[in-house]
């Protein structure tokens, strides 16, 4: 992929849909690699995701992974003829995050016709995985 294709198709896919969720919580997708089909986004962990304790809810990882794999399966196939739809989400929070900024990483497991199951991995700045995804998506006629 051509670096102005590159950067055309990152465009879009922060733009898409509008106003929604992943925009709520700033997550920019910052990379996409066509050829080993995984997208990369990063997400600021602010006050306004904290649960109480102060620490990253849970839920604010689950968005980003669900925003990740959702936009994984949508991307890499025909979007005029199919869409992809979440059907299922496995998360495991491995350590907590105060603040600074969270990249996920989302990648296929399986990729077939009707299902796509992908793993997304959320890291900190300095490599420490913070939470590990496995997300299923069906995909159907539109």
């Amino acid at each position: 992929m051509k670096d102005k294709k590159k950067e055309d198709l990152l465009q879009f896919i922060n733009d898409w849909g509008g106003e929604t969720f992943a925009k709520t919580l700033d997550i920019q997708f910052t990379d996409i690699d066509v050829e080993n089909e995984t997208l990369t986004a990063t997400m600021p962990v602010l006050p306004r995701i904290h649960q109480p304790f102060g620490i990253m809810h849970g839920g604010a990882s689950c968005v980003l992974a669900e925003t990740m794999g959702s936009s994984l399966s949508n991307i890499f196939i025909d979007g005029e003829k199919y869409f992809g739809v979440g059907t299922n989400i496995n998360t495991n929070h491995l350590r907590s995050k105060k603040d600074g900024m969270v990249t996920a990483v989302a990648r296929f497991i399986r990729k077939g016709k009707s299902m796509h199951v992908s793993e997304i991995e959320i890291r900190d700045e300095k490599g420490q995985l913070i939470s590990h995804t496995t997300m299923t998506n069906t995909i159907i006629n539109r």
